[in-house]
């Protein structure tokens, strides 16, 4: 039987003191891709800071990575999320150094400090990503689709069980979001558990996975011919 990556049961999620979703009952398992589906300003995103804690959970249990997510402290949420690989829609890689200056920024803030294995480390991501040869690239300097990319590479770092990606292809034009949701398949098959929420039915419908939408302060899973 595969490991249970993410077990929720009977959770709701808030937003400061709105609840947003309500009697959410989940379990992702290891290997698994998963899309969250839903209109804007249904819950996804309010779901997905859920699973990383950037949000607390106040009612419900929630096991992400075999953190309980009812009783994590404060100082515990770093170490929640260097089990997780997140990528978000809008890159977040810093603007005043280079793809692999972003990359070992990542790596010294985690605990790494041997030069060479943090080199191995970057050019073994961004081989992943097709994108060995821009480690000396500002991000500037990329396109969306290339930038996105390296938001990969870099939630690939510290060999996550989970990666968490809210709407990676929100920003891209269709053909790009193609090639980057390419990405996230090999990541897939290669036995990484995905989490992605997404608008973008046209992927989804290209890529078919269990599904699940938010609506009307629930999630439910949908079957693909309904969506």
């Amino acid at each position: 039987m595969p490991e249970t990556i993410v077990k929720l049961q009977d959770v709701a999620v808030f937003q400061n003191e709105n609840m947003v979703l309500n009697h959410i009952d989940l379990e992702v398992k290891k290997g698994e891709f998963v899309y969250v589906i839903g209109k804007t300003g249904s819950g996804k995103s309010s779901f997905m800071k859920t699973l990383y804690a950037d949000l607390p959970l106040k009612q419900g249990d929630g096991n992400v990575v075999d953190f309980d997510l009812k009783t994590l402290k404060e100082k515990e949420i770093p170490f929640l999320r260097r089990k997780l690989g997140i990528v978000f829609q809008d890159f977040k890689l810093l603007s005043d150094r280079n793809v692999n200056n972003n990359l070992q920024f990542v790596l010294k803030a985690t605990g790494w400090t041997d030069p060479k294995k943090m080199s191995d480390k970057i050019e073994e991501v961004l081989t992943k990503v097709g994108m060995k040869t821009k480690g000396f690239k500002f991000p500037h300097e990329l396109s969306g689709g290339e930038q996105q990319r390296i938001a990969i590479a870099r939630a690939l770092l510290n060999d996550p069980e989970l990666i968490l990606a809210d709407e990676p292809t929100g920003n891209l034009d269709p053909q790009t979001s193609v090639e980057v949701m390419k990405v996230l398949q090999d990541i897939n098959q290669n036995g990484r558990t995905i989490i992605m929420a997404t608008h973008d039915y046209a992927l989804i419908l290209k890529y078919p996975h269990k599904t699940l939408k938010c609506d009307g302060s629930k999630v439910f899973e949908v079957i693909q011919k309904a969506i």
